[in-house]
């Protein structure tokens, strides 16, 4: 390891370092969602089909799933900062090619760059955000750094507010605004993140090997079961990439528990606590990002609303998401982790319910209000259920934990996202729109209840190390 990777980082972070360590996983998880609601106007105007335009969408994902596969071993060959700084600059330039695109397929090539570019962003900068003060490998217990609350904020209401940036700058400057947007903010944090101290996160260590077969069967399997995600809307199409996806993420756990440097850590999910953390996240992302899915589409095709104000219906969940990240912590260090969570879950339970009043002649602001009421809870459970998983890793060892942590929210997140989706899609033409809604309610009510009694199982240790 370098002897960057040991010099002291500092306990609080400057105004531009957490702009520079921010903004990359911010636009790029803007950019998983944002694009939803630009689909049919790129179509349009580009004169290719909703089913060729969807590809912009899918191939962002999948080519998402491969980067994650690289990212662990980039981090661990070039070291965790200047991947980052690389990744930040690829972006960036492959926003500005989505912004210039002249046809269908330039876009979606474009997109799939995009994607690659975007992988290592998201758990390189939670690998620096949410690092050990001190990093020490003799010391894996120690405390988070510190971050505002503006960065809690920033970091957890991206893919909240993606639809409501995306309503909006596609209705003031069309849909290559959704993109150009991002390169003055992608050059920014590419001269910020020069400045960020080079201790914040471990170097490059120059025994690190390149597993070849396993980064293939790795990025296939995930490439696999991402695109069995998006086509769950038709259960025929997807069985095929759901048992190739499965064959070769299980040659890869095989392949990688012989391999003393596998292409992606796996032993950290042989952990009781750190397994039952990722399975409850995954289980709140799902019943958190369901509903972002649903109600603007139910608020469009049932209630006949623009995508501008369905948009604006999203924006009081996001700001929430962001405020109970950043406080709840610090509201809640006198309780345990199992309390917490299970409280979270509990209140993520009722407020689904919630979505039991809704009709076609809803009002908007009522709609805003139940979103807002749910997004709540996630400062109750994301953060805690993050500490647990992190707090006893070594700085060596983040990530590898935060890609896995990552990679299992995408995958996990967009197979029940699919499946709710899926759902909500049958029982509308059996049922109507209204009573489908209602269905996918009780479904999402169910899954939080499920996910509150399995929270009992968390250890009965207080909320510290995030709450500083």
């Amino acid at each position: 390891m370098s002897s960057a990777s040991v010099q002291a980082p500092p306990r609080t972070f400057g105004a531009l370092t957490q702009y520079a360590l921010l903004a990359g996983p911010l636009l790029s998880m803007l950019d998983s969602s944002i694009v939803n609601v630009a689909v049919e106007p790129m179509a349009r105007a580009l004169h290719a089909s909703l089913t060729t335009m969807q590809w912009a969408v899918s191939g962002y994902l999948l080519a998402l799933g491969a980067g994650l596969a690289a990212t662990a071993y980039l981090a661990r060959r070039f070291g965790t900062l200047p991947v980052y700084r690389a990744s930040v600059v690829g972006f960036t330039a492959a926003s500005a090619m989505c912004a210039l695109s002249p046809d269908a397929g330039f876009l979606v090539g474009a997109r799939v760059l995009q994607g690659l570019a975007a992988a290592p962003l998201v758990p390189l900068a939670m690998s620096m955000l949410l690092g050990r003060r001190d990093d020490s490998a003799s010391r894996p217990g120690s405390g988070a750094r510190d971050i505002s609350p503006l960065a809690g904020i920033l970091l957890f209401a991206g893919p909240a507010i993606g639809p409501t940036v995306g309503g909006a700058l596609i209705g003031v400057s069309g849909w290559r605004s959704i993109f150009l947007i991002n390169v003055p903010l992608g050059v920014l944090a590419a001269v910020t993140v020069r400045m960020v101290p080079p201790g914040l996160a471990p170097g490059r260590q120059p025994g690190a090997r390149f597993d070849l077969l396993g980064l293939v069967l790795l990025a296939a399997g995930l490439t696999a079961l991402l695109l069995c995600a998006a086509r769950l809307a038709d259960p025929q199409g997807a069985w095929a990439p759901l048992a190739a996806g499965a064959v070769l993420l299980v040659a890869y756990a095989w392949w990688a528990a012989r391999r003393e440097q596998p292409a992606l850590d796996l032993s950290l999910a042989r952990q009781r606590v750190p397994l039952l953390s990722m399975a409850l996240c995954a289980l709140a992302s799902v019943v958190t990002w369901a509903a972002v899915f649903l109600l603007p589409v139910f608020v469009q095709s049932v209630q006949g609303r623009s995508a501008l104000a369905a948009g604006l219906a999203m924006a009081p969940q996001g700001l929430i998401t962001g405020l109970s990240t950043a406080f709840g912590p610090r509201l809640l260090v006198r309780f345990t982790m199992r309390m917490t969570v299970l409280a979270g879950f509990a209140v993520l339970a009722a407020a689904s319910l919630g979505l039991l009043p809704i009709g076609a002649a809803t009002p908007l602001w009522v709609i805003a209000v139940i979103l807002a009421c749910r997004s709540a809870s996630t400062g109750l459970v994301i953060n805690p259920l993050l500490q647990a998983l992190t707090q006893h890793l070594r700085p060596d060892q983040l990530a590898d934990g935060n890609t896995l942590f990552s990679t299992w929210q995408r995958v996990a997140g967009s197979f029940g996202v699919g499946l709710i989706a899926a759902l909500y899609t049958t029982a509308a033409r059996a049922h109507g729109p209204v009573a489908a809604l209602h269905q996918a309610a009780l479904i999402l009510a169910a899954i939080s209840a499920a996910a509150a009694l399995t929270a009992l199982a968390l250890p009965a240790r207080r909320n510290t190390a995030l709450a500083r």
